[in-house]
């Protein structure tokens, strides 16, 4: 053989050895690589959400609904291969942010990056039309939040927002969610989002080379989340909305209307039947996506509505306070239903301090029962002077101010002071003074409406403490306050008087439809000298009302502020009014039972 034939066969089988090499190495070696990039050339895994469980109200209304709307995904393996021009028309996306969402790293080689959601007919349609031009798209069905009471029910249900890297990195349950993913990020929605979340599904399916479904290959179906049913009245918390917003529909933002609290109890039991604090939001808005001008509002507005101030807001609870002074002077044996304790002739000198009454020209000589029916200030002071700061501070505690219910980790305990809490805070002594604030409800004292709520449910449930819950069928765990009934009851006449005796504070309130009972209080804000220069808003008296109904067999305790409200008895009490009224009616409507 010639030396040039001998150079040119092994040349030849060189390039042969090296084939099989390569051979080798593509269908021995890297077998499984290959066979997962055509595995992805034509299947894809599609997470399907489970139907998120229903929260009712007590009576059965859904206060949240399932509804159905489209997302817009693409595959991973098509991001080059879109028009990302035509996309940024169809959708009405700029094409920047259309950049920034397919610029991200997949989540895996699966799991298709989401691009909108709650797509129109009208973008469905023109989609598919162009599906050469789109390839890789994914149109699918998904499940939507709605809440239909909308501001009603905000800062009792909460609302659902995408899943945060937060979340994902803090929390395990998490990390196994798609990036776009719906979970509870505020109230019951968050607290019990875990149940309501049910199990997510899973589909396998064969795509064509434009990533159209060619046959479904397997399906694992989701399993829907669990359903609660709440111990809520809905159409007691939509007649308390519609009255804070001054009439308007439940399914406003409210952004406008009164600024404040209700609260409702069911005496016997501590179910909750109505928390609203307004001004509120709607919900929906940021289940479609919070527009940043809408969020900017909220946080921006000055009365705070993303706060829950049925168990955040602290306020110094005003003449309402003086049902607790009431008690420790009964149960002390301090006073009695008829025993004059005071003359009042329009204030009480205290060293070089004047401690005026509400009533300037003074009520005369006044038992128990007129001081707690005309909100007799001068009575409250000598009483409080005779019980002491101490005797206050331990009925005030017995009856649950100063320590949260118990119903939410997010409740402000409130604050009850002492000689020992101004020494240790404040850093210098008690005064009678400070007495005398307390006694009236003022000074140092700190309550929320939930608290003030669960004080008129003690009252009058008999001295029996119940648990404060909000899910139906929950068992009520009781304590009995060793408080004496008949003093409660000599309570409950007093407050029936307020509403329905002329010369009750809140007898411009009375109601031919339902009779309920009730303290007024107003909490003045600053002092009276400094508002006499002013005529801010912000400087108004809050305005409180807490109450029960009906006065004979109370299914009913409340609680009610008004911000900067003015009077309990010429803002709060007719508001309460409205509220119990409306309910009324509307029951009377649907005709539904309790």
């Amino acid at each position: 053989m010639k030396i040039k034939d001998y150079i040119f066969t092994s040349i030849i089988f060189f390039i042969f050895i090296i084939l099989f090499l390569r051979l080798w190495q593509l269908q021995i070696m890297n077998t499984e690589k290959y066979q997962k990039l055509s595995e992805q050339n034509r299947i894809r895994i599609i997470k399907t959400p489970a139907p998120r469980g229903i929260i009712y109200d007590r009576n059965g209304i859904p206060l949240v609904e399932n509804i159905i709307s489209f997302g817009l995904s693409i595959s991973p393996e098509y991001i080059d291969k879109v028009d990302i021009s035509m996309l940024s028309k169809i959708l009405n996306i700029q094409i920047e942010e259309l950049q920034k969402k397919t610029s991200k790293k997949p989540e895996s080689i699966y799991i298709p990056i989401r691009i909108k959601d709650d797509l129109t007919f009208k973008e469905i349609a023109m989609l598919e039309v162009r599906r050469s031009e789109l390839p890789g798209l994914i149109i699918e069905p998904e499940i939507k939040r709605h809440y239909p009471f909308g501001a009603a029910t905000a800062h009792l249900l909460g609302y659902l927002g995408k899943i945060t890297e937060e979340q994902i990195k803090n929390n395990p349950e998490y990390q196994n969610l798609p990036s776009y993913f719906m979970v509870g990020q505020t109230g019951l929605e968050k607290l019990f989002d875990n149940s309501l979340r049910g199990i997510q599904g899973e589909k396998i399916i064969e795509v064509d080379a434009l990533g159209r479904e060619l046959r479904l290959i397997k399906e694992i179906q989701p399993v829907k989340g669990e359903d609660i049913y709440l111990t809520i009245d809905a159409l007691l918390q939509e007649s308390a909305h519609k009255a804070f917003s001054g009439g308007s529909s439940a399914q406003t933002n409210n952004l406008e209307g009164i600024t404040g609290a209700f609260v409702a109890l069911k005496p016997d039991t501590g179910e909750i039947l109505a928390l609203l604090s307004s001004p509120s939001f709607d919900p929906n808005i940021f289940v479609e996506g919070l527009p940043e001008d809408y969020w900017k509002e909220l946080i921006n507005n000055p009365r705070n509505p993303l706060l829950n101030k049925t168990i955040q807001g602290l306020y110094a609870p005003g003449s309402t306070f003086k049902i607790i002074t009431a008690i420790a002077g009964l149960e002390e044996g301090i006073v009695s239903p008829d025993k004059i304790l005071v003359n009042c002739t329009g204030g009480i000198s205290f060293s070089q301090w004047t401690f005026g009454c509400w009533q300037k020209k003074g009520h005369g000589p006044v038992n128990l029962r007129r001081a707690l029916v005309e909100s007799c200030d001068v009575y409250f002071y000598e009483l409080g002077k005779i019980l002491g700061i101490k005797k206050i501070y331990k009925y005030a505690t017995l009856l649950g101010l100063g320590n949260s219910t118990g119903f939410s980790d997010d409740e402000k305990p409130g604050l009850v002071p002492d000689e020992e809490w101004k020494k240790n805070v404040k850093k210098t002594s008690w005064f009678l003074g400070d007495t005398f604030n307390t006694a009236i409800g003022q000074g140092f004292l700190k309550v929320t409406p939930l608290q003030m709520a669960n004080v008129m449910a003690e009252v009058v449930n008999g001295g029996i403490k119940t648990s404060v819950h909000i899910i139906r069928d929950m068992e009520t765990r009781k304590e009995n306050l060793n408080l004496n009934r008949e003093n409660l009851e000599i309570i409950k006449d007093a407050l029936s008087a307020v509403v329905n005796e002329p010369n009750g504070t809140a007898a411009g309130a009375r109601s031919y439809l339902i009779k309920f009972g009730g303290k007024t209080g107003t909490v003045q804000v600053v002092s009276k000298k400094f508002k006499g220069k002013s005529s801010y808003k912000n400087l108004e008296h809050h305005a409180w009302f807490v109450g029960f109904a009906p006065v004979d067999n109370p299914e009913m305790a409340f609680s009610l502020i008004v911000e900067h409200g003015g009077s309990g008895g010429g803002i709060a009490a007719p508001l309460a009014k409205n509220i119990l009224e409306g309910y009324i009616i509307k029951k009377r409507q649907l005709n539904v039972k309790n």
